[in-house]
């Protein structure tokens, strides 16, 4: 059987056991709920055509950037009740800067067409880091102005400032080559599937992804971002349950009161907001890994910020797990009907229904609030055992 198969079926039996564990309460049934999933996935991939396969690689991709983006969505407004409508900028500035730490200074007669601030060829860890922490840095300078305002005015502000943020990618070729791709950004892992495989990896491993070429990036794609999605939900579960996330459940519940037990009511916003904005910034590091090439019109706040709203609606604020799974369910409800169209719509009116699909998210959202608020993971009060 093909090693890209096997990887593949792993790959999506992990990810599948793990949502479907998401439903159990109890360690055991939790265990039990993992392992079905799993081996219900893993079949199905396994089973499935080639081109099947093919087809589900970017979709499931594509969910794992997104439930990164609705992780640190939700440590913002689901335990801190901060209403952040830029995070499009985030995603957008942490891509860039990882971008930019990754790719070399274009020399030669590129360098007449790619203008950039900087470029360190770094390897991807580095350029991960750096995406987190220049994401900080600007929600620490945007917090400081802003999070003494109140809800709506924070998040007027918000939008306000990823606007400017877009614009300024847009506009100012010498720091990300403004209005052209900024392309050539090195692929974390790509040394895989070349010929020969990289020269640091242990002999038995060489023997064993030799049958792997270029096409099948996207499986060690699905792969790292599997890993990286799973390793930065444990890290926000452990930070959520810890003494300083029970005081941005206060702080979400009643300020006031929280302030009268003696808590810095302002300085927690400031580090919820800045942890959010560093776990965006991730997943805009990540993005580039998926895509290879650049430019500020990727970054929408359709996409970026709407959708990703309504996923944690979706799921469930407050609840990590709603927040993953909302991201899955709703970017299948976008892909199911993209799928659709696709299939049923005429060519000439392709563009009309691409706009549908965001009224009818708008919709789903709207029925959301209204007959289950609480999302489809609701928030688990008093119990570490989320």
């Amino acid at each position: 059987m093909e090693l890209t198969r096997i990887i593949a079926s792993v790959a999506f039996g992990v990810l599948g056991g793990w949502l479907f564990s998401f439903f159990a309460r109890s360690a055991k049934i939790r265990f039990l709920l993992a392992l079905v999933g799993a081996l219900l996935f893993g079949m199905l991939i396994l089973g499935a055509p080639r081109e099947w396969v093919a087809y589900l690689m970017t979709p499931a991709i594509t969910a794992c950037l997104y439930a990164v983006l609705a992780l640190g969505l939700n440590v913002q407004w689901g335990l801190t009740g901060l209403f952040n409508i830029g995070i499009a900028a985030f995603f957008a500035v942490g891509a860039f800067t990882s971008a930019m730490i990754t790719k070399e200074m274009p020399t030669g007669l590129a360098a007449e067409y790619t203008k950039q601030l900087f470029g360190l060829n770094l390897p991807f860890l580095v350029g991960v880091l750096g995406a987190a922490v220049v994401s900080g840095v600007i929600a620490l300078l945007i917090g400081l102005l802003t999070l003494r305002l109140r809800e709506d005015y924070l998040a007027i502000a918000t939008i306000g400032i990823s606007e400017s943020l877009r614009l300024v990618f847009q506009n100012e070729r010498w720091l990300a080559n403004g209005p052209q791709p900024l392309s050539g950004i090195p692929k974390p892992l790509f040394c895989l599937v070349e010929d020969p495989p990289c020269a640091w990896l242990p002999r038995f491993v060489k023997e064993l992804v030799a049958p792997l070429d270029s096409r099948d990036y996207s499986v060690i794609l699905l792969v790292l971002l599997t890993i990286s999605l799973i390793m930065i939900f444990l890290v926000l579960q452990r930070i959520t349950w810890s003494p300083w996330g029970r005081v941005l459940r206060a702080i979400r519940e009643d300020e006031a009161a929280t302030s009268a037990f003696g808590k810095n009511v302002f300085a927690f916003k400031i580090q919820a907001f800045v942890l959010g904005a560093c776990v965006m910034g991730i997943g805009g590091a990540l993005f580039t890994a998926s895509v290879g090439t650049i430019d500020f019109g990727l970054f929408h706040p359709m996409s970026y910020t709407f959708l990703v709203w309504v996923m944690l609606m979706a799921g469930g604020s407050g609840n990590h797990k709603g927040a993953v799974f909302g991201a899955f369910a709703i970017w299948a409800i976008w892909m199911g009907t993209t799928f659709l169209s696709d299939r049923l719509v005429p060519f000439q009116f392709k563009t009309q229904v691409f706009y549908v699909r965001y009224l009818l998210v708008g919709g789903l959202l709207l029925a959301i609030l209204l007959f289950r608020p609480q999302g489809i993971l609701p928030e688990e009060k008093g119990s570490q055992s989320e």
